[in-house]
């Protein structure tokens, strides 16, 4: 993020944040256009979504980092990488971004530019699945940059493939993004009434992940790798 301004790396965050809905949004509208097989549309909704992540992780993570997600920049700033006034103006530049990229998918098929959904996505499995979709999205984000940055946009994008299809809420992962779904009576809408519970559940994911993340990853010390004398007898 060197060498880019606030107001760039707002922009990047919006752009990438409405891309990323726009791709989940309009390929869950695409697939029910395309087949009435639950199946295949959950498989149209995921490949365009993984693919657009390495997509955008790779252009627009030099310029802000790529989150693209409220519990991704709490979680960065808890490590003290945002400041508390960037963080807010982040996770507000998300959510907007979030909603123009439903607007912009509902207007490329010529649906209304909003429509609140009906689409239930409510109970304590489907709340589990958020924290574990979550709690999974961030420990390969924060083990990807130990061990292997430059990885990260892929390891993101097969971490969401994947994760669609062993979740039961289908990895919504990203406070913005459901915020987003919300406004979109399609294939990946989430009711209103239901957001709260995800967003909980979301939190709760990224934070247990960061707690385990922290002690995992720490760097081992000294005398934790190299033998003391009378252990080498």
């Amino acid at each position: 993020m060197a060498g880019f301004d606030l107001n760039r790396r707002l922009a990047a965050e919006a752009l990438g944040t409405a891309f990323l809905v726009a791709t989940v949004v309009g390929s869950g509208i695409m697939a029910e256009t395309l087949t009435k097989d639950v199946a295949l549309q959950l498989l149209g909704n995921t490949l365009p979504t993984g693919a657009m992540l390495v997509v955008l992780i790779t252009i627009l993570g030099p310029i802000s980092g790529a989150h693209f997600n409220p519990a991704v920049s709490l979680v960065f700033a808890a490590q003290g990488d945002l400041k508390p006034r960037e963080t807010a103006l982040y996770i507000v530049a998300q959510i907007l971004g979030g909603i123009a990229g439903t607007i912009a998918a509902h207007l490329m098929f010529g649906l209304p530019a909003i429509e609140f959904s009906a689409k239930i996505r409510t109970g304590g499995a489907q709340w589990f699945a958020e924290v574990i979709a979550t709690f999974g999205l961030v420990a390969v984000i924060l083990a990807g940059i130990r061990f292997k940055e430059t990885a990260v946009p892929w390891l993101v994008g097969l971490y969401i493939t994947g994760a669609y299809w062993f979740t039961a809420s289908t990895s919504f992962a990203n406070p913005a993004v459901a915020i987003a779904r919300a406004f979109s009576n399609t294939f990946s809408g989430i009711r209103p009434l239901d957001l709260p519970g995800f967003i909980v559940a979301q939190l709760v994911g990224a934070f247990l992940a960061l707690m385990l993340l922290s002690w995992l990853l720490a760097t081992p010390r000294q005398a934790d790798t190299v033998l003391k004398p009378e252990a080498k007898l």
